[in-house]
């Protein structure tokens, strides 16, 4: 029964053609969360530019391909996006089949957007493979549940890694909704973002939370307040990739918590 399924999906699945370039979502880490779609492509690439959140699980699914390695992360040595954009049209160019795959999904703080901008500029072919983002994959893993009748009726996704910058987003604005925002690439300035959420009205005894490595063997979660997450996040040693959570929906996850089944 599971093969007949699969075989009806594979028949809606299109080709991966040469000289194209799929943009692709690997999910949070664990590859159980791959879409089956981004997994097909997985199978029929030449060519496979990862991020440095792919893991190695997930690239065993293309033993065929060839392996490119463009790895981004805050604070060491990372690949220009402009030399990663160069590239993908230059491979694409001799005729291969590329597939970027990215951590999460390529259009949520994944740089797809700018990919494929520049693909369109230069006339590649190229499909967009959504995957599940990384937020919404470490709520589900530890019992926060996003939204919440009753308790929220927006959440905000944000980037934190400009937090302070004369350019950075109006954190006193988020903070003036009172709903739950998680954070991405903001553990280094947790401090600035607790302080300035606090300065616009969020009050420090706010439920929070910071999610390590999500759905990952290295998952870790660190639960506290607002006032006292980035102090607690520094004693016990918590590091990226994390994402904060701030919001009544963190505390949620004690109700929650006893039904838990193994994963």
């Amino acid at each position: 029964m599971k093969k007949l399924a699969l075989d009806r999906l594979a028949e809606r699945l299109p080709a991966f053609e040469p000289g194209h370039v799929w943009l692709a979502g690997a999910g949070p880490g664990d590859p159980r969360y791959l879409t089956l779609e981004v997994l097909d492509a997985l199978t029929k690439a030449d060519i496979l530019v990862h991020d440095a959140l792919v893991s190695d699980e997930v690239l065993s699914f293309a033993p065929q391909a060839q392996v490119h390695y463009a790895g981004k992360r805050g604070g060491k040595p990372s690949t220009a996006q402009e030399d990663i954009t160069l590239s993908l049209i230059r491979l694409a160019r001799q005729g291969k089949r590329v597939l970027r795959l990215k951590g999460g999904d390529p259009f949520i703080f994944g740089r797809g957007g700018e990919e494929a901008e520049a693909l369109a500029r230069a006339g590649i072919p190229f499909r967009i493979l959504p995957g599940m983002t990384a937020a919404l994959a470490a709520l589900a893993s530890t019992r926060i549940p996003a939204t919440m009748r009753g308790m929220s009726k927006a959440i905000t996704l944000a980037t934190g890694h400009a937090a302070g910058e004369e350019d950075d987003l109006d954190w006193a604005a988020f903070a003036r909704t009172q709903e739950p925002i998680v954070i991405y690439m903001g553990l280094k300035n947790l401090p600035t973002i607790s302080r300035l959420l606090i300065d616009g009205g969020r009050a420090p005894e706010t439920p929070a939370a910071i999610i390590m490595s999500a759905t990952t063997a290295e998952e870790r979660l660190l639960t506290a307040t607002l006032g006292t997450l980035a102090s607690e996040a520094e004693r016990q040693g918590f590091a990226a990739p994390a994402l904060i959570v701030i919001g009544h929906i963190v505390g949620m996850r004690d109700l929650l918590m006893p039904q838990e089944q193994p994963r």
